[in-house]
């Protein structure tokens, strides 16, 4: 494994491995951490793609087992946590009362697998860094204990509450309990010096309605505020000199010429001073210019008041319960199961992190602490004067699945991000041992080479029908909407010949494909290519030109290929419509908390 430069970096593996190499990640390399690994949750979570093609039928892909069981890899952490000097002491000693308190039990792996691996999150953290740990309530209330361990209880910033849908469907006749409809972000700091950038929300429209309830001349809305304090600070007991004409509804202004020593007639003059043991917040410099900008009103006594417009002020701080950001819907759900909303991702990188900060996700998934880094880095490089350094990335996955929905993801930027990926295959020689090592991630892994789509996988045997892959586009139009043309992918790693492409002809006719991939880690032979050849040519109504309806390619030409998902040696028609067959995000627009409005999630039942 080669030392970290300071690029983008994209991970395939197990995240311990990367995490406890010294030379790749030294100790206090990273500004921010954030990690949502998977939930206690006793379940099989299956990836549900949507069809481009807007037809009812899915691929179910499993992308991980969110199943924890006390096996030896679980034994090992806990003799690593004994063993490892690096481990706080207090950490052993809760490790020992959990192993007597939970047995060797499910939820004593996930908690000895999730400690190892916070050790060294908290190793490479900067003495400024912070920690988001997302989980739900079947187990932050261990998880709480171990990161006090690893951390210091005193270094514990807040348990924020996301409130991340607003009905359940747990709570269905029979079910005797409340809805579950939050998770639990623990948000830990590394020491006192932490990073912390105020972030805000959206007020709500009944506390608009009451605060800010005037309507100023100018049409904005407003709302008065007090200019005195509790405590003195500088200029604090001056007198304010206000004058009003002698007329009837006059409202007292600012005497800023000075003419109480020197009044004029038709003017009455009065000095003001703060309610009795209260100060001036300002200084009498301050106070002038407030009303100079028209920034000041005053009483029927003559103290003044100091206007707040609504669209001047940015929201409410965040508080520790996030009830205004919405799960990730609509256009930007990519069906990963787990996926979180961009906007919850933004607001804590944001809060926690500088330009020019090194962002790590140890779990990163489909990618969207990676997504929200780079949406950053666009935004604050169109809308600044100054160039900006852009925050780095760093993301960490166990599945080639998420490695290259991540890929693809990153697509949606221009120009592309520059990254670097650890753990992939950089041979054909690599490759060979990765399909030794687990076909299926092989599999996953050489379908990302020519931006196909895993299908059938987790089914029985032979249920995949000779599918591997698919991959859609779109080059003809019927009545002014674009039709969606299939490619179907077969990956091999073993042993391949002639059958096998006739096999794979059949496959396209009876699936109704267009055209046909047949991947390969093995050369292809003669007889081959022949058979490849026989099955003939696909017309594309696009650019009217002919392509092959089967085409062989090796792992070999497509690793040396540097346009990957798009490789040049792939011979797929121009497309008029879309090419993409990965769950695309949308572009994002920057918006404002004072013009976002809260999510109530009334229509957002589970």
């Amino acid at each position: 494994m080669t030392d970290w430069d300071g690029k983008n970096l994209l991970c395939f593996g197990d995240n311990l491995t990367f995490l406890a190499d010294h030379d790749l990640f030294p100790s206090e390399c990273v500004d921010l951490i954030y990690l949502d690994p998977p939930f206690n949750s006793q379940q099989n979570y299956n990836v549900l793609f949507k069809e481009q093609t807007g037809t009812p039928a899915a691929a179910q892909i499993k992308a991980f087992e969110d199943t924890w069981t006390w096996d030896q890899a679980a034994n090992e952490a806990l003799v690593q946590i004994h063993n490892d000097p690096a481990v706080p002491a207090n950490l052993v000693e809760l490790m020992k009362t959990f192993m007597n308190f939970l047995k060797p039990s499910p939820m004593l792996a996930y908690l000895v697998q999730m400690a190892i691996r916070l050790v060294h999150m908290h190793r490479v953290l900067k003495s400024t860094g912070s920690l988001y740990l997302h989980c739900d309530p079947t187990a932050s209330h261990y998880l709480k204990l171990v990161l006090d361990a690893i951390f210091g209880a005193k270094n514990f910033q807040n348990e924020i509450v996301w409130k991340r849908s607003s009905a359940h469907s747990d709570t269905k006749q029979g079910m005797r309990r409340c809805g579950r409809i939050h998770d639990v972000i623990l948000f830990y700091a590394k020491s006192s010096a932490y990073t912390w950038n105020v972030q805000y929300s959206a007020y709500t429209d009944e506390y608009r309605e009451s605060e800010y309830r005037h309507s100023h001349t100018n049409g904005r809305g407003y709302k008065e505020t007090d200019p005195t304090a509790a405590k003195p600070g500088g200029e604090t007991e001056y007198e304010w000199r206000v004058k009003r004409r002698k007329k009837k509804a006059s409202r007292w202004e600012a005497d800023l010429e000075d003419e109480f020593n020197n009044p004029k007639p038709n003017f009455e003059y009065k000095g003001v001073r703060p309610y009795q043991g209260r100060y001036w917040a300002y200084s009498k410099a301050n106070m002038a210019k407030f009303a100079r900008e028209g920034l000041l009103i005053h009483r029927e006594t003559g103290m003044p008041r100091i206007i707040q417009f609504l669209d001047d002020m940015p929201g409410v701080p965040i508080q520790d319960m996030w009830q205004d950001i919405p799960p990730a819907i609509g256009r930007e759900k990519m069906g990963y199961p787990t996926q979180k909303p961009l906007e919850l991702l933004k607001r804590i990188v944001l809060a926690s992190s500088n330009p020019g900060d090194v962002v790590m996700d140890p779990f990163c998934g489909c990618g969207t602490t990676i997504d929200a880094v780079e949406t950053i880095n666009r935004e604050m490089k169109s809308t600044g004067s100054k160039p900006v350094p852009p925050r780095t990335w760093i993301g960490i996955d166990i599945t080639h699945l998420s490695i290259n929905l991540i890929k693809h993801r990153l697509t949606r930027f221009s120009p592309l991000p520059e990254y670097d990926v650890l753990g992939e295959p950089e041979s054909a020689s690599g490759a060979e041992a990765l399909f030794q090592e687990d076909p299926f991630q092989f599999q996953y892994w050489a379908l990302g080479l020519v931006g196909a789509r895993p299908h059938g996988v987790g089914k029985k045997k032979g249920a995949d029908k000779g599918i591997d892959g698919v991959r859609y586009f779109q080059d003809e139009q019927q009545k002014g909407a674009w039709l969606t043309k299939t490619m179907l992918v077969q990956v091999k790693g073993g042993h391949t010949g002639a059958k096998d492409i006739r096999d794979f002809v059949g496959t396209l006719t009876r699936e109704k494909a267009e055209m046909g991939v047949f991947l390969t880690l093995q050369p292809s032979t003669k007889p081959m290519r022949t058979e490849a050849a026989s099955a003939g040519m696909y017309h594309s109504a696009w650019d009217n030109q002919e392509y092959p309806r089967v085409q062989i390619l090796t792992v070999e030409e497509l690793i040396k290929d540097p346009h990957c998902p798009n490789p040049a040696c792939l011979q797929l028609p121009r497309s008029g419509g879309s090419q993409h067959t990965l769950p695309e995000a949308p572009k994002h627009r920057k918006k404002s908390p004072k013009q976002a409005k809260l999510w109530d999630g009334a229509n957002d039942a589970e």
